[in-house]
């Protein structure tokens, strides 16, 4: 691993260790009284707040994200349609629609409703109902679809998260951490751009049933314009959301509150102090040299790095944040090596926290080497595994 360090207003350093983001508020003098929370700027994905933002938890409605996520890629896909029609079963009905007393749609038994109503009735009005009924008639089930969920999420790099049902109703294995629904949710901004106006609809009518968004925020902040709560006994009450204000777009998440009044206050005031607080910098610029990367058995011994996009971080504007910055891969990488080809990360940290991650690329091809310099990093390589080896009986 190789490493730069930079700073802004402060100092910073260049280590060739890797280290993990703490588990704890970040070193600003902010805090919540939620139990588990992040603040998130979506455009770079640097994170400007967190709080036990690992700590797995019953994720309780913030789990439709996840089977929002799920239609709205097979939609993409052209997997399903809009106006495909799923069948109402009695088990959908009865344990997701009116007569289970929670939030429902209100679909009628054995009647059909289009994949576009669902959708309304799963994010305006959370829906049970409309979770369960997407669910079989996608999958078959209820728990293939959680299977699907799972998938879905490992292949969005949601490591931690596991899903037993659609709907997130109580289940022991309904798990979710705030910086996976945090990265859930961008995820989905950023790339189902017209599905997520469906968030910030006030008002949807089932069945000759109308119902609000269940979204407080919609109502009460500016630029807010999604996304979700939820509650349960055993996860407590939870809120994701979102909002711009002047050109940036914030997401946080919040869960684990006893109380919905206070699930709204704690999250409105993370959104409102990270726009007041926070703007963006750049630290490299696209195509710049980020870092170097040792080769081995190439015709160079290293090869520049460099990330596609400007590698951006949220500071506070009249802190003096201490940003470092390394360069994470997994090496010597082996020649030959193509232009443009992946080879690892560039982390931020923003004192003990992560604060933004981006990939970075070879910054110029490296052909394969003479049969000589192969051997010497052959044998290069097989002392340091002998010196690391005996390191570790130490």
């Amino acid at each position: 691993m190789l490493a730069a360090g930079l700073a802004l207003g402060g100092a910073a350093y260049a280590a060739n260790q890797s280290v993990q983001g703490a588990k704890k508020p970040a070193d600003d003098g902010y805090d919540t009284d939620a139990p588990t929370a992040i603040l998130i700027e979506a455009g770079s994905g640097s994170v400007l707040f967190e709080k036990n933002a690992d700590e797995l938890r019953a994720p309780s409605s913030m789990l439709k994200l996840m089977t929002a996520e799920v239609v709205f890629n097979a939609i993409q896909r052209g997997d399903i349609k809009l106006t495909d029609e799923y069948r109402v079963s009695e088990n959908s009905w009865r344990k997701g629609g009116a007569p289970a007393g929670g939030a429902t749609m209100f679909a009628a038994l054995n009647s059909r409703v289009p994949v576009a109503d669902l959708l309304r009735g799963m994010i305006i009005q959370s829906g049970n109902d409309s979770c369960m009924i997407m669910a079989e008639g996608m999958a078959g089930s209820e728990k293939a679809f959680a299977e699907r969920m799972t998938t879905r999420a490992r292949e969005l790099g949601m490591a931690k998260s596991t899903f037993a049902n659609s709907n997130g109703l109580p289940d022991p294995e309904n798990k979710m951490t705030v910086r996976e629904i945090g990265r859930l949710t961008r995820h989905m901004i950023q790339t189902y751009p017209d599905m997520y106006k469906l968030f910030s609809e006030r008002e949807f009518t089932w069945n000759k049933i109308r119902q609000s968004n269940r979204n407080p925020l919609l109502a009460v902040m500016e630029g807010n314009d999604g996304l979700i709560t939820g509650f349960t006994k055993e996860g407590g009450y939870g809120m994701a959301a979102s909002a711009v204000q002047n050109g940036m777009r914030l997401i946080v998440v919040v869960n684990g509150i006893d109380d919905p009044d206070d699930r709204v206050t704690e999250a409105r005031k993370l959104l409102e102090w990270g726009f007041k607080n926070f703007e963006a910098r750049a630290l490299f610029a696209a195509s710049q040299p980020i870092g170097f990367a040792k080769v081995f058995g190439g015709e160079s011994r290293s090869v520049p790095l460099t990330s596609k996009e400007p590698v951006k971080v949220m500071v506070q504007k009249n802190g003096t944040d201490k940003l470092i910055a390394r360069v994470v891969y997994n090496g010597p990488v082996r020649a030959p090596i193509e232009a443009g080809q992946p080879v690892g990360i560039v982390r931020v940290w923003r004192g003990a926290n992560i604060a933004v991650e981006a990939p970075v690329f070879a910054a110029e091809a490296v052909g394969t080497g003479s049969t000589m310099r192969r051997a010497i990093d052959g044998a290069s390589e097989l002392v340091v595994g002998l010196f690391r080896a005996g390191a570790e009986k130490l």
